[in-house]
């Protein structure tokens, strides 16, 4: 090539779609993955210069074969993280194949099994599940920085685009449309349910929220706030109940115990500081609430953080137990330390999703991509809050603000009781503080499982789960 000669442009990124056609039972759907290529409008000096490429988008969708577009509801589906993949709704829930994960006390041994989900949610509604970039095989397109996307507000937009580029190109705006998010996922959720109302004027019907988190506030465990250590006490007197530590009572009646004290002298004496006359009392109740010793409430101030809990509560066993799900009993290599060096309960499930992702993309869906799906990535991280310098991360008045202007919005809100990561009674703290009127609060309804943070490892709770998301559904249009 002469030395003068132009280098030929990279081709553009185009998308990579595969189509397939299954059966579930009865029901004939088709499958669509693969990587959706995402651009923005680019003004240079006030000019158009283009709709640039800036992400390749992975989705896997599922529609039902003949179905009608007006009265056939479609769910789009995203976890948490920040980072994380799909894969747990997809293999675990929703989608019309699930892994066989196994559950506490009963793991599934490799190389593990998928198998047809009877009771998916594509029953009721076709399935669009979204891997945000740099999760799963979203990735920016080369010069890109993914950075640009690692953030609140930049990671709303984007998978707000997805989800109107899909809903457009697939002539779905007259249909029925709700958003599942889990645990970060549901921040998310609420958060676009704003933004797309506001932005694209896509009125949802319905928004599921499972796993809930919705204000940073109630769980961040920072110094001067003492939320989240009142928030998280009855899901610590739920764990001591399923490790026999409250001997015969039920896990009814000791929830109610706990959270009447959250209510009322908890949080009380917390405020009291040292002007706390009684404080012997207080750490007698909390300790025996939690299943804690009165020594260990003692030295820790009344505070227990939920790391430390998970590391402490069956010390006396040699045991820590998890933090998504605190069913899960794992081993340390150091039963005198402060904080356990791993969560049993997602190393118990992390296996058998990324081997079942793995395979199912390939095996069934026929799209086939080099590039390593990050199931659980810490590439997302530093994410970035900016928009809330000096405040709680919080989307309370933007789920508010979207449930004002739509009035026909409704809100799913489950919760595990056994979940040390987004624990129940903070979720109804925030749904109590929803700025709604009186007339909207009957749009939320919340359901509860005797399990963790991905409750339907839980097979009662899967079962019973399915049946509470599919009457949602057809209940919310």
């Amino acid at each position: 090539m002469a030395e003068n000669e132009e280098q030929p442009k990279p081709a553009d990124p185009t998308d990579d779609l595969v189509t397939t056609s299954h059966t579930l039972g009865d029901l004939a759907y088709t499958a669509t993955a693969g990587r959706v290529v995402l651009r923005r409008e680019i003004l240079t000096d006030g000019k158009f210069d283009g709709h640039l490429a800036k992400a390749e988008v992975f989705m896997t969708t599922y529609t039902l074969d003949g179905a009608d577009a007006a009265t056939r509801p479609v769910t789009f589906a995203f976890n948490g993280g920040p980072g994380s993949s799909s894969v747990w709704l997809h293999l675990g829930l929703f989608g019309p194949r699930r892994v066989l994960s196994g559950d506490a006390g009963d793991l599934a041994k490799p190389p593990y099994e998928l198998v047809d989900n009877a009771e998916s949610l594509l029953k009721h509604s076709d399935l669009v599940f979204i891997d945000p970039v740099s999760t799963g095989y979203s990735r920016a397109t080369k010069g890109e920085k993914p950075g640009d996307f690692h953030g609140f507000t930049s990671d709303i937009e984007s998978v707000g685009e997805v989800i109107r580029l899909w809903t457009s190109r697939n002539q779905r705006w007259l249909s029925p449309k709700f958003l599942a998010g889990e645990s970060y996922g549901t921040l998310r959720a609420a958060g676009l349910a704003e933004h797309l109302q506001s932005r694209h004027g896509m009125y949802l019907n319905g928004i599921m929220l499972i796993s809930s988190v919705l204000d940073f506030g109630t769980i961040d465990f920072n110094e001067g706030n003492d939320l989240p250590y009142v928030l998280f006490l009855p899901t610590y007197a739920a764990i001591a109940h399923y490790h026999g530590l409250h001997g015969d009572r039920s896990l009814e009646d000791v929830l109610a115990e706990a959270e009447e004290f959250a209510s009322r002298d908890y949080p009380w004496a917390l405020a009291q500081g040292a002007r706390l006359a009684d404080r012997q009392s207080i750490v007698d109740k909390i300790a025996g609430l939690t299943g804690l010793s009165a020594d260990f409430v003692d030295r820790v101030n009344l505070r227990i953080e939920h790391v430390r809990f998970f590391t402490e509560v069956l010390r006396h066993r040699r045991r820590v137990t998890g933090r998504l799900d605190a069913r899960f009993l794992g081993w340390d290599n150091d039963y005198g330390r402060e904080l356990m060096s791993e969560d049993p309960s997602f190393s118990a499930i992390l296996g058998p999703y990324t081997a079942a992702l793995n395979h199912y993309v390939r095996a069934e869906l026929n799209y086939s991509n080099d590039l390593p799906y990050e199931i659980l990535t810490g590439n997302v991280h530093p994410w970035s809050f900016k928009e809330f310098e000096n405040a709680s991360v919080t989307v309370v008045e933007k789920l508010s603000a979207a449930m004002r202007a739509n009035h026909n919005l409704k809100v799913h809100v489950a919760s595990g009781y056994h979940d040390g990561a987004t624990p129940y009674y903070a979720a109804e703290h925030v749904i109590a503080h929803l700025a709604i009127p009186e007339e909207l609060r009957g749009n939320v309804e919340t359901k509860y499982y005797p399990a963790g943070h991905m409750m339907y490892v839980h097979e009662p709770s899967r079962l019973q789960q399915s049946e509470d998301l599919a009457a949602f559904i057809r209940t919310s249009w």
